[in-house]
Protein backbone atom coordinates (compact mmCIF):
# COMPACT_ATOMS: atom_id res chain seq x y z
CA UNK A 1 0.00 0.00 0.00
CA UNK A 2 1.72 3.40 -1.24
CA UNK A 3 1.70 6.44 0.74
CA UNK A 4 -1.29 8.16 -1.10
CA UNK A 5 -2.71 4.72 -0.68
CA UNK A 6 -2.55 5.02 2.74
CA UNK A 7 -3.75 8.46 3.58
CA UNK A 8 -7.27 8.06 0.92
CA UNK A 9 -7.78 4.77 4.10
CA UNK A 10 -6.26 7.41 6.84
CA UNK A 11 -4.31 4.50 7.89
CA UNK A 12 -0.82 5.07 8.78
CA UNK A 13 2.23 3.24 6.02
CA UNK A 14 4.33 1.12 8.40
CA UNK A 15 8.13 1.37 8.58
CA UNK A 16 8.59 -1.48 6.01
CA UNK A 17 5.98 0.32 3.72
CA UNK A 18 8.02 3.40 3.54
CA UNK A 19 11.10 1.68 2.90
CA UNK A 20 9.66 -0.04 -0.33
CA UNK A 21 8.34 3.00 -1.07
CA UNK A 22 11.27 4.62 -1.13
CA UNK A 23 13.40 1.78 -2.61
CA UNK A 24 11.04 1.78 -5.73
CA UNK A 25 11.55 5.95 -5.93
CA UNK A 26 15.36 4.88 -5.53
CA UNK A 27 14.65 2.42 -8.71
CA UNK A 28 12.55 4.54 -10.78
CA UNK A 29 15.35 7.44 -10.66
CA UNK A 30 18.13 5.72 -11.43
CA UNK A 31 16.20 3.98 -14.63
CA UNK A 32 15.43 7.51 -15.61
CA UNK A 33 19.09 8.73 -15.16
CA UNK A 34 20.01 5.86 -17.47
CA UNK A 35 17.50 6.31 -20.49
CA UNK A 36 18.29 10.24 -20.50
CA UNK A 37 22.34 9.35 -20.84
CA UNK A 38 22.03 8.65 -24.30
CA UNK A 39 20.68 12.39 -24.86
CA UNK A 40 23.05 13.96 -22.43
CA UNK A 41 25.96 12.09 -24.37
CA UNK A 42 24.03 13.48 -27.86
CA UNK A 43 23.95 16.89 -26.82
CA UNK A 44 27.50 16.94 -24.85
CA UNK A 45 29.21 15.47 -28.17
CA UNK A 46 27.92 17.85 -30.31
CA UNK A 47 29.86 20.62 -28.99
CA UNK A 48 33.14 18.48 -28.25
CA UNK A 49 36.42 18.81 -30.47
CA UNK A 50 37.22 15.69 -32.31
CA UNK A 51 40.30 15.49 -30.08
CA UNK A 52 37.93 15.18 -26.77
CA UNK A 53 35.35 12.64 -29.06
CA UNK A 54 38.17 10.13 -28.61
CA UNK A 55 39.37 10.66 -25.02
CA UNK A 56 38.15 7.66 -22.62
CA UNK A 57 36.68 8.08 -20.24
CA UNK A 58 34.29 10.05 -21.79
CA UNK A 59 33.75 13.90 -20.66
CA UNK A 60 29.83 14.34 -20.13
CA UNK A 61 30.55 18.31 -19.65
CA UNK A 62 33.05 19.30 -23.19
CA UNK A 63 36.00 20.79 -21.48
CA UNK A 64 36.64 22.79 -24.45
CA UNK A 65 33.02 23.77 -25.67
CA UNK A 66 32.98 24.29 -29.58
CA UNK A 67 30.07 25.12 -32.09
CA UNK A 68 32.37 24.20 -34.67
CA UNK A 69 30.27 20.95 -35.63
CA UNK A 70 27.15 22.52 -35.46
CA UNK A 71 28.69 25.38 -37.91
CA UNK A 72 30.19 22.55 -40.50
CA UNK A 73 26.75 20.68 -40.35
CA UNK A 74 24.86 24.10 -41.21
CA UNK A 75 27.14 24.64 -43.64
CA UNK A 76 28.31 21.71 -45.65
CA UNK A 77 25.14 20.33 -45.35
CA UNK A 78 21.34 20.35 -45.97
CA UNK A 79 20.08 20.02 -42.77
CA UNK A 80 17.15 22.48 -42.47
CA UNK A 81 16.00 21.10 -45.69
CA UNK A 82 15.92 17.71 -44.44
CA UNK A 83 14.06 18.93 -41.29
CA UNK A 84 11.76 21.16 -43.42
CA UNK A 85 11.10 17.99 -45.50
CA UNK A 86 10.48 15.79 -42.47
CA UNK A 87 8.11 18.40 -40.90
CA UNK A 88 5.96 18.49 -43.61
CA UNK A 89 6.34 14.85 -43.92
CA UNK A 90 5.04 14.09 -40.81
CA UNK A 91 2.74 16.51 -40.08
CA UNK A 92 0.87 15.75 -43.61
CA UNK A 93 1.16 12.23 -42.35
CA UNK A 94 -0.30 12.76 -39.24
CA UNK A 95 -2.98 14.55 -39.86
CA UNK A 96 -3.92 11.32 -42.03
CA UNK A 97 -3.74 8.86 -39.88
CA UNK A 98 -5.23 11.27 -37.38
CA UNK A 99 -8.44 11.48 -39.80
CA UNK A 100 -8.88 7.98 -41.14
CA UNK A 101 -8.44 6.25 -37.68
CA UNK A 102 -11.19 8.92 -36.37
CA UNK A 103 -13.86 8.00 -39.42
CA UNK A 104 -12.83 4.39 -39.50
CA UNK A 105 -12.71 3.95 -35.66
CA UNK A 106 -16.45 5.84 -35.39
CA UNK A 107 -17.71 3.45 -38.45
CA UNK A 108 -16.12 0.26 -37.42
CA UNK A 109 -17.33 0.93 -33.33
CA UNK A 110 -21.02 2.93 -34.26
CA UNK A 111 -22.56 0.65 -37.32
CA UNK A 112 -23.59 -2.31 -37.81
CA UNK A 113 -23.55 -3.40 -41.38
CA UNK A 114 -22.68 -7.42 -42.72
CA UNK A 115 -18.78 -8.21 -42.21
CA UNK A 116 -18.14 -5.39 -40.04
CA UNK A 117 -16.03 -7.86 -37.66
CA UNK A 118 -14.36 -9.24 -40.84
CA UNK A 119 -13.65 -5.74 -42.07
CA UNK A 120 -11.92 -5.29 -38.58
CA UNK A 121 -10.20 -8.69 -38.88
CA UNK A 122 -8.38 -7.76 -41.87
CA UNK A 123 -7.06 -4.42 -40.61
CA UNK A 124 -5.83 -6.21 -37.27
CA UNK A 125 -3.96 -8.27 -39.75
CA UNK A 126 -2.41 -6.01 -41.46
CA UNK A 127 -0.16 -4.77 -37.79
CA UNK A 128 1.49 -7.96 -38.29
CA UNK A 129 2.29 -7.82 -41.59
CA UNK A 130 6.17 -6.89 -41.93
CA UNK A 131 7.00 -3.55 -44.09
CA UNK A 132 9.28 -5.62 -46.45
CA UNK A 133 6.39 -7.65 -47.60
CA UNK A 134 4.84 -5.19 -49.36
CA UNK A 135 7.78 -2.94 -49.97
CA UNK A 136 8.21 -3.59 -53.26
CA UNK A 137 4.83 -3.56 -55.03
CA UNK A 138 4.38 -0.36 -52.91
CA UNK A 139 7.02 0.86 -54.65
CA UNK A 140 6.32 -0.34 -58.10
CA UNK A 141 2.60 1.48 -57.39
CA UNK A 142 4.33 4.58 -56.57
CA UNK A 143 6.56 4.41 -59.48
CA UNK A 144 3.63 4.11 -61.77
CA UNK A 145 2.02 6.70 -59.99
CA UNK A 146 5.20 9.36 -60.84
CA UNK A 147 5.47 10.09 -57.28
CA UNK A 148 9.29 8.85 -56.75
CA UNK A 149 11.45 11.50 -55.30
CA UNK A 150 8.52 13.58 -54.04
CA UNK A 151 6.28 14.19 -50.56
CA UNK A 152 3.27 12.58 -52.17
CA UNK A 153 5.17 9.31 -52.70
CA UNK A 154 6.04 9.48 -48.79
CA UNK A 155 2.90 10.16 -47.66
CA UNK A 156 1.16 6.63 -49.90
CA UNK A 157 2.77 4.82 -47.22
CA UNK A 158 1.98 6.42 -43.92
CA UNK A 159 -1.95 7.44 -44.29
CA UNK A 160 -3.54 4.43 -42.64
CA UNK A 161 -2.41 2.75 -39.18
CA UNK A 162 -3.80 -0.14 -38.21
CA UNK A 163 -3.21 0.57 -34.35
CA UNK A 164 -4.86 3.88 -34.63
CA UNK A 165 -8.28 2.43 -36.06
CA UNK A 166 -8.41 -0.15 -33.58
CA UNK A 167 -7.63 2.64 -30.52
CA UNK A 168 -10.32 5.23 -31.87
CA UNK A 169 -12.78 1.99 -32.40
CA UNK A 170 -12.37 0.95 -29.05
CA UNK A 171 -12.35 4.09 -27.30
CA UNK A 172 -15.68 4.41 -29.57
CA UNK A 173 -17.42 1.80 -28.34
CA UNK A 174 -16.29 1.93 -24.20
CA UNK A 175 -16.92 5.35 -24.08
CA UNK A 176 -19.45 6.85 -26.17
CA UNK A 177 -22.60 5.85 -25.44
CA UNK A 178 -25.10 4.80 -28.03
CA UNK A 179 -28.25 6.44 -26.74
CA UNK A 180 -26.14 9.65 -27.43
CA UNK A 181 -25.96 9.17 -31.06
CA UNK A 182 -29.49 8.01 -31.15
CA UNK A 183 -31.12 11.05 -29.70
CA UNK A 184 -29.10 13.13 -31.96
CA UNK A 185 -30.66 11.49 -34.92
CA UNK A 186 -34.02 11.28 -33.60
CA UNK A 187 -33.81 15.36 -33.05
CA UNK A 188 -32.84 15.29 -36.62
CA UNK A 189 -28.93 15.60 -36.67
CA UNK A 190 -27.15 14.22 -40.10
CA UNK A 191 -24.29 11.50 -39.76
CA UNK A 192 -21.88 14.07 -40.51
CA UNK A 193 -22.79 16.47 -37.62
CA UNK A 194 -23.19 13.86 -35.16
CA UNK A 195 -19.29 12.87 -36.25
CA UNK A 196 -18.20 16.34 -36.59
CA UNK A 197 -20.21 18.17 -33.72
CA UNK A 198 -20.37 15.36 -30.54
CA UNK A 199 -18.30 12.38 -31.70
CA UNK A 200 -14.53 14.80 -32.57
CA UNK A 201 -14.87 16.53 -29.40
CA UNK A 202 -15.43 13.04 -26.91
CA UNK A 203 -12.51 11.40 -28.98
CA UNK A 204 -10.08 14.86 -28.26
CA UNK A 205 -7.93 12.75 -25.80
CA UNK A 206 -7.23 9.73 -27.42
CA UNK A 207 -6.80 11.56 -30.92
CA UNK A 208 -4.13 13.76 -29.09
CA UNK A 209 -2.41 10.42 -28.36
CA UNK A 210 -2.63 9.09 -31.52
CA UNK A 211 -1.27 12.44 -33.30
CA UNK A 212 2.01 11.68 -30.85
CA UNK A 213 1.98 8.70 -32.03
CA UNK A 214 1.47 9.31 -35.84
CA UNK A 215 4.11 12.07 -35.83
CA UNK A 216 6.87 10.31 -34.20
CA UNK A 217 6.37 7.11 -36.65
CA UNK A 218 6.78 9.29 -39.09
CA UNK A 219 9.38 11.80 -38.23
CA UNK A 220 11.74 8.62 -37.42
CA UNK A 221 10.94 6.62 -40.87
CA UNK A 222 14.14 5.31 -42.50
CA UNK A 223 13.23 2.58 -44.97
CA UNK A 224 10.60 4.09 -47.03
CA UNK A 225 11.95 7.77 -47.55
CA UNK A 226 15.47 5.90 -48.18
CA UNK A 227 13.47 3.88 -50.89
CA UNK A 228 11.27 6.40 -52.03
CA UNK A 229 14.02 9.86 -52.37
CA UNK A 230 16.48 9.88 -54.84
CA UNK A 231 18.55 13.47 -54.45
CA UNK A 232 19.66 15.31 -51.19
CA UNK A 233 17.20 18.16 -51.07
CA UNK A 234 14.28 15.55 -50.80
CA UNK A 235 16.06 13.52 -48.44
CA UNK A 236 14.21 12.96 -44.91
CA UNK A 237 16.41 13.45 -41.54
CA UNK A 238 16.86 9.87 -40.62
CA UNK A 239 18.18 9.25 -44.47
CA UNK A 240 20.00 12.70 -44.34
CA UNK A 241 21.86 11.56 -40.91
CA UNK A 242 22.82 8.10 -42.65
CA UNK A 243 25.33 10.43 -44.84
CA UNK A 244 27.37 10.84 -41.58
CA UNK A 245 28.42 7.45 -41.31
CA UNK A 246 30.52 5.72 -44.01
CA UNK A 247 32.05 2.29 -44.62
CA UNK A 248 34.58 2.66 -42.45
CA UNK A 249 34.09 5.84 -40.00
CA UNK A 250 31.51 7.65 -38.54
CA UNK A 251 31.49 11.64 -38.19
CA UNK A 252 30.63 11.85 -34.42
CA UNK A 253 31.04 14.94 -33.73
CA UNK A 254 28.68 16.19 -37.15
CA UNK A 255 26.64 13.52 -36.55
CA UNK A 256 26.00 14.23 -32.52
CA UNK A 257 25.39 18.27 -33.88
CA UNK A 258 22.70 17.04 -36.52
CA UNK A 259 20.93 14.42 -34.63
CA UNK A 260 20.40 17.25 -31.47
CA UNK A 261 19.45 20.18 -33.68
CA UNK A 262 16.79 17.23 -35.49
CA UNK A 263 15.46 16.58 -31.94
CA UNK A 264 14.42 20.07 -31.51
CA UNK A 265 11.20 20.16 -33.60
CA UNK A 266 9.82 17.11 -32.38
CA UNK A 267 10.73 18.21 -28.43
CA UNK A 268 8.27 21.18 -29.13
CA UNK A 269 5.64 18.91 -30.83
CA UNK A 270 5.05 16.64 -28.27
CA UNK A 271 5.49 19.89 -25.42
CA UNK A 272 2.51 20.96 -27.55
CA UNK A 273 0.65 18.18 -27.38
CA UNK A 274 1.48 16.84 -24.19
CA UNK A 275 -1.79 17.47 -22.57
CA UNK A 276 -3.44 15.86 -24.88
CA UNK A 277 -1.51 12.89 -24.79
CA UNK A 278 -1.56 12.40 -20.85
CA UNK A 279 -5.00 13.30 -20.88
CA UNK A 280 -5.80 10.68 -23.71
CA UNK A 281 -3.45 7.61 -22.29
CA UNK A 282 -4.67 8.56 -18.47
CA UNK A 283 -8.40 8.12 -19.98
CA UNK A 284 -7.82 4.72 -21.77
CA UNK A 285 -6.07 2.98 -18.87
CA UNK A 286 -9.15 3.90 -17.17
CA UNK A 287 -11.38 1.85 -19.06
CA UNK A 288 -12.66 -1.71 -18.83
Amino acid sequence: MSDKASADTGIPPTPGQRILNGVIDVVLIVFCILMLLPLVFLISNAFKSPQELLQWPPTIIPRDATLDNITSVLADTPLLRWITNTFFFAVLSTIAIVSTSAVSGYVLGKFKFPGVHIVFGMILATAIIPFEVYMIPLYLGVQQLGLLNSLWGLLIGYLVMSFGIFLIRQYVISSIPDELIEAARIDGASESWIFVRIVLPLLRGPLGTLAVLAFFQAWTAFTWPMIITATKDSYTLEVGLALFQTGFTVDLGRLSAAAALALLPSILFFAFMRRNFVQGVASSGLKE
